[in-house]
């Protein structure tokens, strides 16, 4: 990810949250510092209290903290709630690093669109990461 304030670049965390994406976003924000951003639904989702966040930021100097009220399809569970989020330089870039992170994977030819703003690639580790371009 580009820090646009100082013009370098920087690695960020991607966290599930459990409809409480705003809230956790902003604690840390008490915490780091920083500017917020929020994207909501327009319309209220079965299951949630409150609009939930599709995509939100906490940009600090410190720290950039990417997250999301919506969770994976299994569900919100220890280990899949956190992700590594690299923004990569261009499509090729991103391609290589899909392919070093998924080599010793079952997963070792991880089908994505060139196009898609966001890949994710789960590692032998079980560590999941976001690639945005």
């Amino acid at each position: 990810m580009i820090d646009h304030t100082k013009g370098k670049l920087v690695s960020a965390v991607f966290i599930t949250f459990s409809g409480n994406c705003r809230k956790a976003l902003t604690f840390y924000q008490t915490y780091f510092g920083g500017t917020l951003q929020f994207e909501t639904f327009e319309k209220e989702l079965q299951g949630y209290t409150e609009m939930p966040v599709v995509s939100g930021s906490l940009i600090s100097d410190n720290i950039i903290i990417h997250g999301s009220d919506l969770l994976h399809n299994e569900g919100r569970t220890l280990g899949n709630y956190m992700s590594i989020f690299l923004h990569c330089k261009n499509i090729y870039d991103r391609k290589e690093l899909i392919e070093k992170l998924a080599s010793n994977t079952k997963d070792r030819f991880i089908k994505h669109d060139d196009e898609q703003k966001l890949v994710e690639v789960t590692d032998a580790f079980d560590v999941r990461w976001v690639l945005g371009i």
